[in-house]
C-alpha cells in the first residue's frame, strides 16, 4: 500500500484509529502522522500515539497522500478551507466528520477524491465497525484501499451516502448503547445480590460470546437463536416475554431513530 497517512485531529476518534492500525497483527505498509491545533496539545498527542504530531495542517497535507479530516464536524469546514491549496489531484481525503456530506467537502475542495467513513471506538482493540461511502469523484480503488486499512481494526461495510447517518447511529453510537445495556444487567445483578464486579464480568462476557454466536450463525436467523435459548415456559422465556412487555423494540427504534437524526443535523 505504500501511503503517508496524515490525521488532522488526534482525539478519540482518530486516536483509535491510529492506535489501532498500529497494533494490528498484518500492519499494512504505511506512515502515519498527525496534525493538532497548538504545539502543547500535538506534543501531548505524540506523547500518547507515538507518531510525529505536528501544528500545521497544511504542511501534514501537503506531506500526506491519504488525508483524514478528523476534526469535530462543525470545524471540519474550516481546515477544508484551510488545507485545500495543498490538496492535489492525487490526494485522498478521508472523512470521519459526523454528518459532514462528500458534496459538502467536494464544495470546497473541488473536483478531488473523497472517502466518507463512520467508524467506532472498539477499533482500539481490533474489534472495530466501519461503513464507508464514496464522493462522486472517488474511485473503487480508493474505497477498496480504505476498506483495507479498516479491517485490519475490525469489520467494514459499504453503503450509500444516504444511509451512513443510520451506520453512525448503530454503530458508531451503539458501543455507548451496548455499554448501557451490560451496566444495566451488572447492576441489576448487583441489586439481587450478586457482587458488580462478578455481575459485570457475566453480562460482558455474555455480549461477547452472543455476539459471536451472530456472526456464526450459519443460516439460522437471530430469532432461532432466541428460541434455541428462551425454551417455552423456562426463566429465558420469562424475561423475553417481559422485553415484550416493555417494548424493547420500541425502545431501541426511538433510540436509534432519534440518533441518526441527530446524526444528519451534524452536518447542517
Amino acid at each position: 500500500m505504500n501511503k503517508k497517512i496524515g490525521f488532522i485531529g488526534c482525539g478519540k476518534m482518530a486516536s483509535a484509529i491510529i492506535k489501532g492500525i498500529l497494533s494490528a497483527c498484518c500492519k499494512p505498509d504505511v506512515e502515519i502522522k498527525g496534525s493538532e491545533v497548538n504545539c502543547e496539545i500535538a506534543e501531548l498527542a505524540q506523547s500518547r500515539l507515538g507518531i510525529d504530531v505536528i501544528a500545521d495542517n497544511r504542511q501534514l497535507a501537503a506531506e500526506s497522500d491519504v488525508i483524514f479530516i478528523a476534526t469535530k464536524p462543525n470545524y471540519a469546514a474550516q481546515v477544508l478551507e484551510e488545507i485545500k491549496e495543498e490538496i492535489t489531484t492525487d490526494k485522498l481525503i478521508v472523512s470521519i466528520a459526523a454528518g459532514v456530506s462528500t458534496e459538502k467537502i467536494e464544495k470546497i475542495i473541488g473536483k478531488n477524491r473523497v472517502i466518507r467513513v463512520m467508524p467506532n471506538t472498539p477499533m482500539l482493540v481490533q474489534e472495530g465497525m466501519s461503513g464507508v461511502c464514496k464522493g462522486k469523484f472517488a474511485t473503487e480503488d480508493d474505497a477498496e484501499f480504505v476498506m483495507k486499512l479498516l479491517s485490519n481494526i475490525g469489520r467494514v461495510i459499504e453503503v450509500e451516502e444516504s444511509q451512513i447517518d443510520i451506520v453512525t447511529a448503530i454503530s458508531g453510537s451503539g458501543p455507548a448503547f451496548f455499554y448501557q445495556v451490560i451496566e444495566d444487567m451488572a447492576r441489576a445483578g448487583e441489586k439481587l445480590g450478586l457482587d458488580y464486579e462478578k455481575s459485570l464480568m457475566l453480562a460482558a462476557q455474555t455480549a461477547l460470546g452472543s455476539a459471536k454466536m451472530v456472526f456464526n450463525r450459519g443460516e439460522l436467523t437471530v430469532q432461532n437463536l432466541i428460541d434455541n435459548v428462551a425454551t417455552k415456559g423456562g426463566c429465558t422465556f420469562v424475561g423475553i416475554q417481559t422485553m415484550k412487555n416493555e417494548n424493547s423494540d420500541k425502545l431501541f427504534y426511538d433510540v436509534i431513530e432519534k440518533t441518526t437524526i441527530k446524526a444528519n443535523e451534524l452536518g447542517k
